[in-house]
């Protein structure tokens, strides 16, 4: 269905930015009441409050950024046809999360969520499977047309001749992966074993790993965001990320590092923090960024609309260079990148990511051009 049709019957002017109640959902709600338009949570039952309660908009004195909830009993049931309806009813713009792909994936597939999504998407909902290694197109075949430096990737275990990360699919948790650092293959089995015992990850999940060079040097998220309405890309901030165990192991002081020889350093989600560049290394981030913008629209056409981050590692020169180890083709989960300082070079003021999403969605809005930035 195309963007115009999904907009059919729509009340313009009584807009509703809506996603699924995690990762960004209350980065979604604040930037819409921050632009004016209305905004609903998608919860799962058992895990409202957050939505429901401690954040929902009250008054007087007027507080809160959630206007309204809709409880399911879990988040699959979001294509079930009466909920479609009423998300409709509402006027729905819908922008997904990773959140939303990783729980709606354990029941359906991309073509089914794609074709089951009847109301209009926010960015382009064909995108989102492209964070998948398994998929046609993904984030790795657009490095490579883009022509983007990334880590050097390994067929096998026993090719291994350097430091890798070892990115597998979480056991437990099907929206993490469980990712893991080796040096040579004996390492990578003694590794790999010992999270298997601690259930961490299972033998399906490492058939499928991804094994890539380790990047030496600090990570920083370069959160983008590209407006089909001004066609221009823009840098919205910049983050890294605090992650377990790895955050144990630099504080621990060295003369008790010996203890933690046989614990296998892991690098598990915690939250993120603002991190700025050097100036000189902007350039050289938006001469990244451009490429990829052309890339995602020849093999994923019409491209990337709204936001993405290229998550890279700074490695040693002279002279400096970013690479490349991963993707996000949606709202990144950082919603500090707005304590960076890039945002306020362009717009005057700071601008949270959910807030540029819900400014685009009115530029479009009052442009009459609606149809350009959703699908």
């Amino acid at each position: 269905m195309n963007s115009a049709a999904l907009l059919d019957g729509y009340d313009r002017s009584a807009l509703t930015l809506c996603s699924i109640g995690s990762h960004s959902a209350l980065e979604v709600a604040a930037g819409a009441r921050a632009q004016g338009l209305r905004n609903l949570v998608v919860t799962a039952k058992g895990r409202e409050k957050t939505y429901s309660r401690y954040y929902a908009r009250v008054g007087e004195p007027a507080r809160g950024c959630v206007d309204a909830t809709l409880e399911l009993e879990a988040f699959v049931d979001i294509l079930e046809s009466k909920v479609q309806d009423q998300l409709r009813a509402r006027n729905v713009v819908f922008v997904a999360n990773r959140s939303f792909e990783v729980y709606l994936r354990e029941k359906y597939s991309y073509d089914q969520i794609e074709s089951g999504m009847r109301v209009p998407m926010f960015g382009n909902r064909k995108l989102l499977r492209a964070e998948e290694r398994e998929e046609a197109n993904n984030q790795y075949a657009l490095l490579r047309r883009a022509g983007i430096r990334h880590p050097l990737q390994f067929k096998s275990a026993s090719e291994i001749d350097r430091l890798v990360m070892v990115k597998a699919p979480h056991a437990k948790v099907s929206f993490e992966r469980a990712f893991f650092l080796c040096s040579s293959p004996k390492e990578y089995r003694e590794t790999s074993q010992t999270l298997m015992r601690e259930g961490a990850i299972n033998e399906a999940g490492l058939r499928g790993a991804v094994i890539e060079e380790y990047a030496l040097g600090p990570t920083v998220n370069l959160n983008f965001f590209y407006s089909p309405v001004l066609r221009e890309l823009e840098l919205c901030g910049t983050d890294t990320r605090r992650q377990t165990n790895l955050e144990g192991f630099r504080n621990v002081p060295p003369s008790a590092l010996g203890a933690l020889q046989n614990v296998p350093m892991r690098l598990e989600e915690a939250g993120h923090i603002a991190a700025t560049l050097t100036e000189s290394m902007l350039e050289k981030a938006f001469e990244m960024g451009a490429p990829f913008l052309q890339a995602a629209r020849e093999l994923n056409p019409p491209g990337v609309i709204g936001p993405f981050a290229l998550q890279c590692a700074i490695v040693a020169g002279p002279p400096k260079e970013f690479v490349c180890y991963d993707v996000s083709l949606r709202i990144p989960g950082s919603p500090g990148t707005r304590y960076t300082p890039y945002s306020s070079y362009r717009w005057g003021r700071d601008v949270s990511v959910g807030e540029r999403i819900a400014m685009e969605i009115v530029f479009a809005r009052d442009a009459n051009r609606l149809e350009e930035v959703v699908t």
